[in-house]
């Protein structure tokens, strides 16, 4: 039995679709709906030879030196959904169904993965030799979910993104394979996408499957046709329809807007599976500028607001939007693991689950409420257009407490 991977979608659009010579990278989080979501920093480190790092499931070898990241993460994991780092690198991953069974015994997860890209990563195609050479070294598998009654898996596929292009990776097990983008509008979802232009591949990848009796050689070398069950590898993506519609125009607001859709299933909310937790991140071509990185840190982006962060130095930490920590005691540390699942909601995670019942009870409440926020949070993306079309030099100071102030003024207008 293959359950069906979590419906998530990332979105990338390159100049001229997207304006004023911006690159914008969107991923809606679809996970268990009641799995919560935090968003952390960690500054750039350096760190001793020899020295390991202890990821979601496996240790392995730490390098000299990590980037600072910015992740939306399930807190009970090492890794992440998505995030970015000081480079203008992001990265997202959709948990993906393949002919090969996902491997259950505990390796590298996909999420463990995009941290791994981030923090050794200066560049997309850095972040994805990284990824590649993990995957060749530790291998990927273990449960996807804080889930002690069964064990989930599935294989990866990843959206890196900087400044100037963008990569698909695509991988099943240990092989790979990948196709660069600098242009247009591009979607990826939980199933594989990559057919005939394969920019980058597993040196084995061909002999493999021709080994397995996948591919005979002579037609075409097509990744999806070859490594999907059946007939499942349809065009996913419902919202590069409506991101297309906006001409050249499209924009952070016009990112977010076709996270928030429901009509077209880009914005999950289903028996199973919720958007648990939304990124929208404005990575101008020129390097003059910053980077802006949007994160909800909250479930349904349509009831959530997205509050943009800029990585500075000495960048405030927002502990309202982390989940405890339960340290050598979590059950997800301890084997057998998830024997409890221990309270995990943040600060801001709970104010949530007020207005969401205070909607449910008295929509003109509710729908006032959401108006107030949809206005902090325009204040937010005009604020950040204006530090993106001045001339001057972003002065840090500015910044530093962008997140935390956002979070923390979210926080008041649900008091």
């Amino acid at each position: 039995r293959m359950a069906a991977a979590p419906p998530s979608y990332c979105f990338v659009s390159f100049p001229p679709c997207s304006k004023d010579g911006l690159v914008v990278f969107g991923k809606n989080s679809a996970r268990p709906r009641d799995e919560v979501q935090e968003v952390v920093y960690f500054a750039a480190a350096s760190h001793d030879p020899g020295s390991k790092v202890e990821c979601t499931y496996i240790e392995i070898e730490q390098v000299p030196k990590t980037h600072a990241v910015v992740l939306s993460r399930p807190s009970w994991l090492w890794g992440a959904e998505m995030g970015a780092n000081e480079h203008g690198v992001c990265v997202a991953n959709e948990a993906i169904v393949t002919r090969e069974p996902a491997s259950e015994s505990e390796a590298l997860l996909g999420m463990d993965l995009v941290r791994l890209g981030l923090e050794r990563g200066a560049t997309a195609k850095e972040a994805l030799d990284v990824i590649v050479a993990l995957l060749e070294e530790h291998g990927q598998g273990g449960n996807y979910y804080e889930d002690g009654s069964s064990c989930h898996t599935f294989q990866s596929a990843f959206l890196i993104v900087d400044r100037n292009e963008a990569w698909i990776l695509e991988t099943s097990g240990k092989y790979w394979a990948a196709e660069k983008i600098t242009e247009g509008v591009k979607c990826i979802c939980n199933q594989l996408s990559l057919t005939t232009k394969i920019d980058a591949e597993h040196p084995e990848l061909r002999n493999y499957v021709r080994s397995q009796g996948w591919w005979n050689g002579d037609s075409d070398f097509n990744f999806s046709e070859v490594f999907s069950l059946a007939d499942d590898h349809l065009a996913c993506c419902s919202g590069r329809e409506s991101l297309e519609k906006q001409g050249g125009d499209i924009s952070a607001q016009a990112m977010i807007d076709v996270l928030r859709d429901k009509d077209s299933g880009v914005c999950v909310d289903s028996e199973s599976f919720l958007t648990t937790a939304s990124i929208v991140s404005v990575l101008p071509q020129d390097p003059s500028f910053p980077c802006v990185h949007y994160f909800t840190g909250t479930p349904d982006p349509s009831r959530s607001i997205f509050k943009p962060f800029i990585f500075v130095d000495d960048v405030k930490l927002v502990p309202k939007v982390q989940s405890p920590s339960f340290g050598n005691d979590d059950p997800a540390k301890k084997i057998p693991r998830f024997q409890e699942k221990p309270d995990r909601r943040h600060e801001l995670y709970k104010a949530h689950e007020w207005a969401r019942s205070l909607h449910e009870n008295d929509q003109d409440k509710g729908q006032k409420l959401m108006r107030i926020m949809l206005d902090l949070e325009k204040q937010g993306l005009e604020a950040m257009e204006d530090i993106l079309t001045r001339t001057e030099i972003l002065d840090p100071d500015e910044v530093v407490d962008l997140f935390y102030d956002c979070v923390d003024t979210e926080l008041k207008f649900f008091k």
